[in-house]
C-alpha cells in the first residue's frame, strides 16, 4: 500500500520535446581507453550540423553490418514514415550522448566495454577514420535542475547519462541535495566519476546484475533512505526486471509521484 502521494508544482514537471529524425554518416575523430572499462569515441563530420541532444538520457541509434564487411544503408525518412531497402538489416544499440560541440561538430560516446557487445567490440577496435552511421535522438525528456533531493540508480551502462546530468547540475549551479548509487563489475569503473568529487556516490562493487531481488545490495540501500515528501526527483536505470522493480517500490511502495520517478530499461536478461 502506498505511504504518501505527494503534489509538486507543475512548472516543474519535466517536459518531452521531439526531434527530427536524421540518419547520419560520421566519422570516429579520437578514441581513447578511459577508466579500465570505457571507451571515448569522438565522432565528427558536417553531417553532425543540426544534431540536438536536450535531455541528459537521450538515445541515438548506432548502426553495425549485420555481416562482416556489409555495406550500411540506412533507411529513408519518409512522410509515410521509416522505409528500410532490401537486404538484411544492419545491427543496431541506443547510446547516450555524452556532449555535442556545434562548433566543430563533434560528439563524445562513451561506450562501456564488455564481452559479447556489438557496440564495445566496435569500439573497442576503433580508430580514426573508422565510419559509423548514427540516427536520432527521435526526442528529449528536458528534466529541470533546481530539485531539492534527486538520486541517480545505475549500472556501467548507465554511467555516461549520470556523467553528463552531474556536469549539467554543475553548470547549472545546482544546490541540490544529490546522491548516486553505482552497481558495477570492476573496481576500475570508479574513477570514471572521479571529476564528480562534490557529490555522494555510493559504489557497489558486485558480480550479480540480475533483476530486483530483496537481497540486491543496492535494493538494501535504496530501501535505507529517508524519501522526502516534494521536490525530489528519482532516475534510475539497469536491467528491465530491476528497473521495474525499483519503479513498483518508488510509486506503488512508497506512494512517490510517477512524474518525478523515471525507471528505464537499459538492457534485458537473455
Amino acid at each position: 500500500m502506498a505511504q504518501h502521494r505527494t503534489e509538486t508544482p507543475a512548472a516543474n514537471l519535466p517536459v518531452r520535446v521531439k526531434n527530427d529524425l536524421v540518419f547520419r554518416h560520421i566519422t570516429v575523430k579520437q578514441s581513447e581507453s578511459l577508466s579500465g572499462c570505457f571507451k571515448r569515441i569522438i565522432l565528427s563530420g558536417d553531417a553532425l550540423k543540426g544534431f540536438t541532444s536536450g535531455g541528459f538520457d537521450d538515445h541515438i541509434k548506432l548502426f553495425f553490418p549485420a555481416n562482416p564487411g556489409d555495406v550500411i544503408t540506412p533507411p529513408t525518412v519518409t512522410e509515410e514514415g521509416i522505409v528500410w531497402g532490401e537486404g538484411a538489416r544492419p545491427l543496431n544499440r541506443e547510446y547516450t550522448p555524452l556532449h555535442f560541440d556545434a562548433q566543430s561538430n563533434e560528439l563524445t560516446l562513451d561506450f562501456y566495454i564488455h564481452d559479447g557487445g556489438v557496440a564495445s567490440e566496435w569500439a573497442a577496435g576503433a580508430k580514426p577514420g573508422d565510419k559509423l552511421i548514427i540516427g536520432g535522438p527521435r526526442g528529449s525528456l528536458i528534466i529541470p535542475a533546481g530539485y531539492k533531493w534527486q538520486l541517480y540508480i545505475c549500472d556501467e551502462t548507465g554511467l555516461p547519462a549520470v556523467k553528463r546530468r552531474l556536469r549539467e547540475l554543475k553548470q547549472a549551479g545546482s544546490d541540490a541535495n544529490i546522491t548516486v548509487l553505482a552497481k558495477v563489475r570492476d573496481v576500475s569503473c570508479v574513477s570514471y566519476l572521479d571529476e564528480e568529487n562534490d557529490v555522494s556516490i555510493d559504489w557497489i562493487i558486485s558480480d550479480t546484475h540480475g533483476g530486483y531481488q530483496e537481497e540486491d545490495a543496492v535494493v538494501k540501500k535504496v530501501k535505507s533512505l529517508l524519501l522526502p515528501e516534494s521536490d525530489y526527483y528519482i532516475w534510475a536505470t539497469g536491467e528491465g526486471k530491476f528497473a521495474k522493480g525499483l519503479n513498483d517500490y518508488f510509486v506503488e511502495t512508497c506512494g512517490l509521484d510517477p512524474n518525478f520517478v523515471r525507471c528505464v530499461a537499459y538492457w534485458h536478461n537473455k
